[in-house]
């Protein structure tokens, strides 16, 4: 059947509106071009807009169309703006088509603006400029947009992005009629620079309150080591009977999980359950960890083998569970079924935390045969953790030439925590010779660190060298060298 263009422009508009592939798209297109209607905006509208912000669409065939276009309006400009809002690859784009707007003589809108914040909210701070998002604060005053809600919103969500409570508070105050979004984003601001008494005031102010609400504060003390204000918190959203979500419940078990609180930990695994959210692996994974933490493995084991469907972090916290309890063998086991059995191909973490079961009980050639595993049989790049863990095991098994050697020909840079972890083993099995080759090396990568100085002291005098030990702490003195904490490749 023959169309003519009055009757195929309303048909290529229905077309456009509804397609759902690019491959239609492209279908339509030819059929624009066939007829001589790419100038029809109505239907190039309809296209861009499928091409930019689509999910099946294509932001490169969003721009070859725009730049086709004779005259594009504020609507084309916008359009391709939002499709590189929605696309964390290429928020950068969007900045630079506002750019080209302007230089077109094009008059931006409300929805530039809205869409423009909305991607750089989301840039790393080093993609931003450094007055971090003040020019575009700027372009919205001049523009007199500066009265929109929903531009006034996306100012907030920057800010507050970026953690610049300040800003965020001046354009929350010059609001008329702030909504909840609104109030949401002043307490992310807050959250985020870490102002927890501000963001708890400013939430107790809100005339309404919703899930993301109640979930930014609680997720914020969980954040911040509050972790009994976040419970507390959790229990009033209860008593308020708001519904939390799947970002709720994960942090209300961090909280547990810092405090190891095994009994607030179980009220929340009860409400869980209660709620059906008991599904949701996300959740069983952060309960595995929780009950790992505080030192309850049988019900570790219980939400682990209760998981209707695992993900590859499940297995790797169960083994990683298993590992800081010294049940190397079941770790082991774990990883054997997880490889064997059920086919999930492991990752670096999965590794390490073998690796760490075996250090523990001193499996020194399962180890070994872990660590060649991991490039040999699954392409995996071993890293400078996973060669500081087998450092670790070497030392702790007493063979520290060869963990001395395994550093030396590490295929990455070395660093304090790899030479650190063999100084300990030196300590523990009192090598003042090799003791003093690490203290060495160590000195070279950091020399203001006190710590290893006294380590060496402790080795001297454990061997009877009290001499050089006096000396080693005058030259700890002299250099200015203070200790600071330590930490292990195995967590505990």
């Amino acid at each position: 059947m023959a169309f003519d263009n009055t009757n195929l422009v309303p048909l290529l508009v229905s077309l456009s509106q509804t397609c759902t592939t690019m491959r239609e798209l492209r279908r339509i297109h030819a059929r624009v071009l066939r007829h001589n209607l790419q100038l029809n905006n109505l239907i190039i509208a309809k296209m861009l807009r499928f091409a930019a912000v689509s999910p099946s669409g294509d932001l490169h065939y969003a721009h070859n169309l725009f730049s086709h276009m004779h005259q594009p309006n504020t609507f084309f400009y916008n359009t391709l703006i939002r499709g590189h809002a929605k696309n964390s690859q290429t928020l950068s784009q969007s900045v630079s088509i506002f750019k080209q707007m302007r230089v077109s003589s094009v008059p931006p809108d409300e929805f530039t603006f809205t869409f423009l914040l909305k991607a750089r909210a989301q840039m790393p701070v080093n993609l931003g400029s450094p007055s971090q998002g003040e020019e575009i604060h700027g372009h919205v005053l001049k523009f007199g947009f500066c009265c929109h809600i929903y531009v006034q919103n996306a100012l907030i969500h920057l800010y507050a992005a970026r953690g610049v409570s300040g800003n965020a508070r001046k354009v929350f105050d010059e609001m008329r009629a702030p909504d909840v979004v609104s109030w949401s984003g002043l307490v992310v601001a807050h959250v985020k620079a870490r102002e927890m008494d501000n963001a708890r005031w400013v939430f107790d102010q809100m005339p309404e309150r919703d899930v993301v609400s109640w979930t930014v504060v609680i997720s914020g003390y969980a954040r911040v080591g509050r972790s009994t204000e976040a419970l507390e918190l959790f229990w009033e959203m209860q008593a308020e009977r708001v519904q939390p979500d799947e970002v709720t419940m994960v942090s209300v078990i961090s909280a547990c999980t810092s405090i190891r609180d095994l009994e607030a930990g179980l009220s929340v695994h009860r409400y869980i359950k209660e709620s059906r959210f008991a599904w949701m692996v996300s959740l069983c994974n952060a309960l595995i960890d929780m009950y790992s933490k505080c030192g309850c493995m049988e019900k570790a084991w219980e939400v682990f083998d209760g998981m209707p469907r695992k993900s590859l972090i499940s297995w790797n916290s169960m083994i990683s569970a298993c590992a800081m309890h010294g049940t190397a063998e079941e770790a082991l086991g774990l990883f054997q079924a997880m490889t064997r059995g059920v086919g999930v191909r492991p990752d670096g973490v999965t590794f390490l935390a073998a690796m760490s079961a075996c250090a523990h009980k001193g499996l020194v050639e399962e180890g070994r045969r872990l660590l060649e595993s991991m490039e040999k049989d699954y392409k995996i790049e071993v890293g400078v953790e996973h060669y500081g863990c087998m450092v670790d095991m070497l030392g702790r098994a007493g063979q520290l030439e060869e963990a001395y050697e395994l550093i030396m020909q590490m295929p990455v840079p070395s660093n304090d925590m790899v030479w650190g972890a063999l100084l300990g083993a030196c300590r523990i099995h009192g090598d003042v010779n090799m003791g003093e080759r690490v203290v060495e090396k160590l000195l070279e990568l950091k020399p203001d660190e006190g710590g290893y100085y006294v380590l060496l002291c402790n080795i001297y005098e454990t061997a009877g060298r009290r001499e050089e030990a006096m000396d080693m702490r005058r030259t700890m003195r002299d250099r200015g060298a203070k200790k600071t904490p330590g930490c292990s490749w195995l967590g505990t």
